[in-house]
């Protein structure tokens, strides 16, 4: 890249240096700004004659066109990318969605020193037209090679980011208490709708059991037949571990225990279970308080269907304290 002052005659396809005020003080052309020859008339009615520009040499992209490439081979799923002053492309969620993203990935491409990226948090939703990332060049130019070094690891190890959909999820829920499940409804359900509702769903199928073995079990057979994306279980007692009534019972259908105890605060006694693609999730006294807890955290993916892994439940930890 190379920086030079030229008569504005002549400037017409070089990128300003700097930007360009009219005599009261109102910009005038922003830096970063590709001069056309519109733009050269505007700026001889302002009486300039001079300007500072620069113009790209050999093994050089502009900031532009770097942040677009990036931005285009980063993600997957439902966004949408758009342009903005100063070498910037902004990634938008173009429906409701869950964010996923490759930490560790990430982390490597902003070692580089010509491009940096920022993302919304793993496991985060997002509604329509919301900003889920940012590509930010530096000033100008990159150069070419590092550029397509970029764009090569993100070809062999795919994307930072996901934008995967949340498309009509069906819910089920189970309340359950050791004497009458309706008491356990009585208490939880307008925290249930209040949580749903920020993800823009609501109940579809909805339990209620005395919270023992036979009768657990018996209800979420009749919840798994209905093929819900999700069963959240919501029960006035905590569980000890995958051993009590309500661990037994997932086990009971043929479900598989995923991971027994989250790092997140509060919600540490969660419990995650898979009858075949459909999550079970047990989380005592998380909804009997509408603030945040592990139930927040886990939603977004499982509305995406998305199968979260015990590693992935791990790596909550950090910002796991939420109260």
């Amino acid at each position: 890249m190379r920086a030079q002052t030229v008569d504005v005659k002549v400037s017409t396809g070089r990128i300003l240096c700097c930007t360009v005020f009219r005599a009261g003080g109102k910009k005038l052309l922003a830096k970063g700004h590709l001069i056309s020859e519109d733009d050269i008339r505007i700026l001889e009615s302002e009486g300039m004659d001079k300007v500072w520009v620069t113009e790209l040499e050999d093994g050089e992209v502009s900031e532009d066109e770097a942040v677009s490439t990036v931005a285009g081979a980063m993600g997957c799923g439902c966004y949408e990318i758009r342009l903005a002053a100063g070498g910037r492309a902004n990634l938008h969620a173009t429906e409701s969605c869950c964010i996923l993203v490759d930490d560790e990935l990430l982390r490597q491409l902003n070692c580089t020193s010509s491009v940096v990226i920022a993302t919304a948090l793993n496991f985060s939703f997002a509604l329509a037209g919301q900003r889920i990332a940012t590509v930010k060049s530096a000033p100008f130019a990159v150069a070419k090679d590092q550029l397509e070094a970029i764009t090569s690891i993100l070809q062999e190890r795919g994307p930072i980011i996901q934008a995967r959909p949340v498309r009509n999820p069906m819910i089920g829920v189970l309340y359950s208490d050791p004497v009458n499940g309706d008491r356990a409804r009585q208490l939880f359900e307008n925290i249930m709708k209040q949580r749903l509702e920020r993800f823009g769903v609501g109940a579809n199928f909805v339990l209620a059991c005395v919270e023992d073995d036979a009768a657990i079990s018996k209800a979420l057979q009749h919840l798994v037949r209905s093929k819900p994306s999700l069963i959240l279980v919501a029960s006035t007692t905590a569980p000890a571990g995958p051993e009590d009534a309500i661990g037994r019972a997932m086990m009971r259908i043929g479900g598989q225990m995923e991971r027994f105890l989250a790092p997140v605060e509060p919600g540490n006694l969660l419990m995650l279970a898979y009858k075949e693609e459909i999550p079970i999730v047990s989380a005592p006294g998380c909804f009997r308080s509408a603030k945040p807890n592990v139930v927040d955290l886990m939603l977004p993916p499982l509305l995406a269907r998305y199968r979260v892994s015990t590693w992935e439940v791990a790596c909550l930890g950090h910002g796991g304290l939420l109260g």
